[in-house]
């Protein structure tokens, strides 16, 4: 029996990197649609819930992707709607790579030291991998503080994690790279989850810093997020803290994007959101 993945994709051109990966992850076919919503979803949900009897319904998987986590979510709602009785298939979310990348990181740091209790700075933490490394950070016990260049921004991505999560996190307004090193002040973890290319502290700002103690920024593409950072650096000490940078901690979110692909295989009601994935994440270090 062939492990048929369907690629559903928020964005007009499905991503190819998704694809590749899902092809990694161990399935024989992949098909990719794009421009998907909650109202056109149905009827390819239909087709994949239908045509294979329960014993084989395992060989047949759905996998969201797109830029938009919020769009993610809301077209994993549709599918989920879908699903009665036995009539469902396993699903995987990961919009913009928000859940395994956020899930890799913060699984590299609770590995590293203790998180509950620590005072946590997301720069740049609107976007969709910020707003899941935040929630996985406060689900761990962390103080965590969102940092936007505009303060709604960071309200709403708060907002939506309370919602999503039930978790409480602080907004705060960081107009440029010294704001966000004033961010820093007193915090122990900090988070790089910043566009490519797009710094977001100097070295000038944390290398000093007396409280900081583990750092990750996921940005590959210089200037990185973080300066002072190489992207190649995993648990490396650098000025007395733990560090690591976008390939460092790529190796493993690549890693867990193929092992979840391979799971979706083993059963056919599965839901891959952040939790599980991140729960996955943690058994793989």
């Amino acid at each position: 029996m062939k492990k048929l993945l369907f690629q559903f994709d928020t964005d007009p051109i499905p991503n190819v990197f998704d694809t590749v990966v899902a092809y990694d992850g161990g399935a024989d076919h992949v098909t990719s649609y794009g421009g998907l919503t909650p109202d056109n979803v149905g009827p390819l949900v239909d087709g994949a819930i239908f045509t294979r009897p329960p014993k084989e319904k395992k060989y047949t998987a759905l996998f969201i992707t797109g830029r938009s986590l919020a769009d993610g979510q809301g077209l994993l709602k549709a599918v989920q709607k879908k699903f009665f009785a036995d009539f469902r298939v396993s699903v995987m979310l990961d919009s913009n790579g928000s859940n395994t990348t956020a899930a890799a990181g913060v699984a590299l740091m609770a590995n590293a030291l203790p998180l509950a209790g620590k005072r946590a700075i997301v720069l740049a933490g609107t976007g969709p991998v910020g707003q899941r490394a935040a929630a996985l950070l406060a689900k761990e016990g962390a103080k965590v503080t969102i940092t936007s260049r505009k303060q709604a921004r960071a309200e709403r991505a708060c907002a939506l994690m309370k919602e999503r999560f039930g978790v409480s996190l602080m907004p705060k307004e960081a107009l440029d790279n010294d704001a966000r090193g004033v961010a820093l002040k007193d915090a122990q973890i900090v988070f790089g989850a910043g566009a490519g290319g797009v710094q977001l502290i100097e070295e000038k700002h944390w290398n000093e810093n007396p409280t900081i103690e583990i750092m990750v920024d996921v940005n590959a593409q210089p200037p990185l997020g973080i300066n002072g950072v190489d992207m190649m650096d995993k648990g490396v000490p650098r000025h007395g803290k733990i560090v690591y940078g976008a390939i460092g901690v790529g190796t493993l979110k690549l890693q867990l994007h193929r092992a979840c692909i391979g799971q979706l295989f083993e059963d056919h009601n599965q839901i891959f959101d952040a939790e599980e994935i991140y729960a996955l994440a943690k058994t793989m270090i």
